[in-house]
């Protein structure tokens, strides 16, 4: 709760406004210790109410609230009631005395919708049924509230259209057990509503009335309604308690059941143990006495062993002399052969170097050819170009001379022109038009021919261009034609050096061969002296099995000796076998003595089952009997409420004739 106002002075703080005192004083109380913060009577600030409703979301150190005659503005109630939509620790809010209004009755509606954790609500002297739409927003937030238990409501000015609204608002709700209405103006209309909504609503056990104008029979069936839902309520505790302590009887005898089926397979268990260790105990001293045999009869395999050994050596010094004699003569034969290969694929290179040094000749004189082909296509070329050239070269010159011939004759006219002036001075006028005529005639003359050649130079400027472009193209093709000739003739150059070194190379490889023929036969000549030692060990080795046999045949002589010894032991082994299966065989017969006390376990664990079983069906019997009373207790249940409803509506029916017979009397009164 320390905390709780510390967190309250900081946000008072970061407002700018002052804490109150009277606020902090009662968060330190010791009362804050047992889960209550009552700030009853104490005048709250906006700026309070703003901190509180920053502090209230989540988990609060405090379980009730009391606000009660705070004199709350609706800025403030809205701000604490915001507060507390999302908290989840206040269980008891008490809200009386604070004038609550539309926007107060709004926050208490949207505080009903959201928050889960408030079971006890208290609004006495608000005057919420002043409002009716803010009414019938509360209305609606306790429709969809299922968490709410107790609800106090007095002393609020609700009338017969807000009964109406809380009528309709209990239909759906499922939780409020306790509503408190007294000092209302709820009136006929509101009673009823109230009654008819408890017949569909059967969680709610304590509904006050007084002081609301209300008739008596109406508070009787009310009264009646409510003791019904507490009866029901209670048949259905009792009914759920008694199908717990079933539950929990049916468990035990479950768990019972369990621990003996336990037991028993822990004591079969036990006892396949004990037979699996005897027969462990019995497995290895025949293990013990089988491994003893194993050992005799490998002593004698081994003797034989080295018998056939001995047998196998002297075989394969034979077979030893024999292959050295047929791969002496193997080794001859592939070194002819060899020989004769090496010389057929020299001969065979020797033939490819000529046939490729020929075509390679063939291709270079074919290379130099094309070359000499295409020089002579260059020079020719290059004679058309200086001819093109000759040809430019002269139509400038005759371009040079028409100028010039143009320009004398252009003279002369002018000569002849001045000489004509002074001729014919008098006759000026009439020939000057004639003069203009000629002037135009022969400028427009010297103006086509200046374009006609001005025209040709530009279509031999073009022709020269394409000549150029042309030479250049066939100076690259010729460049190009030329560096291929050129690498062909570098790659028949390289290819010439390699057959040459792979001439040298396949002769570098017959003076190897004949080096190793010659090593072969020197390999030759020392076999067969290997092969005459040889003999002579074969001889030296039928004298060393001449003496291997006489040696073999003492050591017959001593197998047999052993032979005999071993009969003896194995007669003894027999002897001791056979006590060893009598001593099997009297555990055995305890086995089957084991063996018949599980049966009798089995037949024990059966008669049990079946007495589990019976005990079952007897509890199963049990069950169905009191679910048969609780059909009963149901239907009586039902009868009661048929009874109810139809004495309910003789009184509804009584109570609206009384209502027309006083509305008949009064009008024939004032007649």
């Amino acid at each position: 709760m320390e905390r709780f106002g510390q967190e309250y002075a900081r946000l008072c703080a970061a407002a700018g406004a002052a804490p109150q005192e009277a606020v902090l004083r009662r968060l330190r109380e010791p009362d804050g210790l047992r889960g209550r913060l009552d700030l009853a009577a104490q005048s709250l600030s906006l700026q309070t109410c703003s901190a509180l409703g920053r502090l209230l979301p989540g988990a609060a150190p405090f379980a009730a609230l009391a606000l009660g005659d705070c004199g709350l503005s609706e800025e403030g109630v809205r701000l604490l009631l915001h507060g507390l939509c999302a908290n989840t620790t206040i269980k008891t809010l008490d809200l009386k005395g604070n004038n609550l209004r539309t926007m107060g009755a709004e926050a208490l509606g949207k505080l009903l919708r959201q928050n889960k954790s408030i079971r006890s609500l208290t609004l006495e002297w608000n005057s919420l049924g002043m409002w009716e739409e803010g009414f019938s927003f509360f209305c609606q937030g306790l429709r969809a509230n299922n968490f709410l238990q107790r609800l106090d409501l007095r002393n609020n000015q609700i009338n017969h259209q807000g009964a109406g609204e809380l009528a309709m608002a209990l239909t759906q709700n499922t939780s409020l057990q306790e509503l408190d209405l007294r000092w209302n103006n709820i009136g006929l209309l509101g009673g009823r509503a109230l009654l008819n909504c408890l017949q569909s609503n059967k969680t709610l056990k304590k509904l006050e009335l007084a002081g609301n104008n209300v008739p008596g029979d109406i508070l009787k069936a009310v009264e009646q309604a409510l003791d019904h839902n507490q009866d029901r309520e209670a048949i259905l505790s009792e009914a759920q308690n008694q199908v717990d302590i079933l539950s929990k009887e049916v468990l035990s005898l479950k768990d019972e059941k369990n621990k003996q089926f336990m037991d028993f397979v822990n004591t079969v268990d036990k006892q396949k143990a004990e037979r699996a260790r005897s027969e462990k105990m019995s497995a290895a001293r025949v293990s013990q006495l089988q491994e003893a045999l194993d050992e005799q009869y490998s002593i004698m395999n081994s003797l034989k062993t080295k018998l056939q050994m001995t047998e196998a050596a002297l075989a394969l010094s034979e077979q030893r002399v024999h292959s050295l004699g047929e791969l002496l003569h193997a080794m001859k034969q592939e070194q002819n052969s060899v020989a004769d290969c090496h010389f057929r694929e020299l001969q065979q290179q020797k033939q490819e170097g000529a046939d490729r040094e020929g075509k390679l000749m063939h291709d270079l004189s074919a290379a130099s050819e094309k070359n000499l082909l295409l020089r002579n296509q260059v020079d020719e070329l290059e004679r058309k170009c200086k001819v093109q050239q000759d040809q430019l070269f002269q139509v400038k010159q005759d371009l040079t001379n028409t100028t010039a011939e143009l320009k004398l004759r252009a003279v002369e006219a002018e000569e002849r022109l001045e000489m004509e002036k002074r001729r014919f001075k008098q006759s000026l006028e009439d020939m000057e038009s004639l003069r203009v005529k000629e002037v135009d005639r022969m400028t427009q003359h010297m103006e086509a021919s200046e374009r006609s050649m001005h025209n040709r130079i530009q279509r031999l400027e073009a022709i020269r261009i394409s000549l150029e472009e042309e030479l250049s193209q066939v100076k690259a093709a010729a460049l190009t034609e030329r560096g291929q000739a050129e690498e062909e003739l570098v790659k028949v150059r390289s290819q010439a050096r390699l057959e040459e070194q792979r001439v040298e190379h396949l002769e570098e490889k017959l003076r190897l061969m004949t080096e190793s023929r010659d090593e072969a036969q020197n390999c030759c000549l020392k076999q067969k002296e290997m092969v005459a030692e040889a003999q002579a060990k074969a001889k030296q080795l039928t004298l060393y099995a001449d003496g291997l046999r006489r040696r073999l045949d003492e050591l017959q002589q001593d197998l047999d000796s052993k032979e005999e010894e071993k009969v003896t032991e194995l007669n003894k082994v027999k002897v001791e076998l056979q006590e060893q299966i009598g001593h099997l065989e009297a555990e055995r017969a305890a086995q089957d003595g084991l063996r018949e006390k599980i049966a009798a376990l089995e037949r024990q664990l059966r008669a049990l089952s079946s007495n589990h079983r019976e005990a079952l069906l007897d509890k199963e019997g049990e069950i169905s009997l009191l679910l048969e009373k609780l059909r009963m207790k149901e239907a009586e249940i039902s009868r009661v409420r048929e009874e109810e409803t139809q004495r309910a509506s003789f009184l509804q029916s009584a109570i609206m004739s009384y209502v027309q017979g006083s509305c008949l009397g009064t009008h024939s009164s004032r007649k």
